[in-house]
């Protein structure tokens, strides 16, 4: 019995050491489309909970709300300004167009409603890279904010 134990750890420990590394890493590495829905219904919770105090915690990136390459980002969804975003806070979210030209900004003022969450697709860099990828964004509308949060795919 003991020797079909030590048998059998030993195909599993076989089995992990020939597991591609780098499936592993880019798993750990950058944020999933499932992570980042999550991250959004959470976001949701906290902004109903207390909005002031949410955003605070968005553009700190504390509590969970960054994590890897995502993060959660929001708008007023009367005029469009960013309230919370690492990188563009202040600016109207509706003049925010994707690399490829897509208007996702202008999509998502359009299109975000209360306890709903849409997606919307569209091409844009990681932080700190140049390279455009495709992300996918989910959003919704929630105490007078257009909140979300992106995963890239690739």
């Amino acid at each position: 019995m003991a020797r079909k134990s030590a048998l059998a750890f030993a195909r599993l420990a076989v089995a992990v050491l020939l597991f591609p590394v780098s499936v592993l890493s880019a798993q750990a590495k950058y944020g999933t489309e499932p992570e980042a829905k999550a991250m959004l219904e959470k976001a949701v919770v906290a902004v109903k909970a207390d909005k002031a105090k949410a955003l605070e915690m968005f553009n700190k990136g504390e509590g969970g709300f960054k994590d890897r390459d995502l993060y959660v980002w929001c708008a007023n969804a009367s005029d469009g300004i960013l309230t919370a975003h690492p990188y563009l806070k202040g600016k109207p979210l509706q003049d925010i167009v994707g690399k490829k030209g897509y208007p996702l900004g202008k999509e998502i003022m359009k299109n975000a409603a209360d306890g709903k969450i849409k997606q919307i697709t569209y091409w844009w860099p990681r932080p700190g890279s140049d390279t455009a990828l495709e992300k996918h964004t989910y959003y919704t509308r929630v105490a007078g904010q257009n909140c979300g949060v992106g995963a890239y795919k690739g």
